[in-house]
């Protein structure tokens, strides 16, 4: 792992907060978009070269969905940006980690996502991400 690719927060509205956001950071969103086959709507800010990701639900049983029934608002998870995901899916499972994503999918931000289960991440949701080329 090369470093924190971003950090997910998860909204209840992605407009309101973007504007929450805007004022906190100075500058709005660089980028929105929706992932449909996770269910959710995205946009990310840049603050000096750091990352954060906002995620809203599109429909209720999304996993921000259930993410927001079960928690609220709040950090969802930390991203790691990695050179090969596939070789860093299998190095963590031969260190006994349970890698929710076997199989890279596409994510927001172009990029290649899996997920390390919590469980065993002392209740931290671990974002893998590369870079599409």
């Amino acid at each position: 792992m090369r470093k924190i690719e971003h950090i997910g927060i998860a909204v209840k509205n992605l407009e309101a907060s973007n504007q929450l956001f805007e004022k906190i950071f100075g500058n709005p969103p660089y980028k929105e978009e929706e992932v449909i086959n996770e269910g959710v709507k995205t946009s990310f800010f840049m603050n000096g070269p750091n990352k954060i990701e906002l995620l809203e639900a599109t429909n209720p049983e999304s996993p921000i969905a259930k993410f927001l029934d079960k928690k609220g608002e709040g950090i969802h998870h930390i991203a790691f940006d990695v050179e090969n995901i596939e070789k860093e899916i299998q190095r963590l499972k031969g260190e006994g980690f349970i890698v929710l994503n076997e199989t890279p999918k596409k994510g927001a931000d172009n990029k290649l996502v899996a997920f390390l289960h919590p469980k065993g991440t002392n209740g931290v949701l671990i974002e893998l991400c590369q870079e599409i080329q």
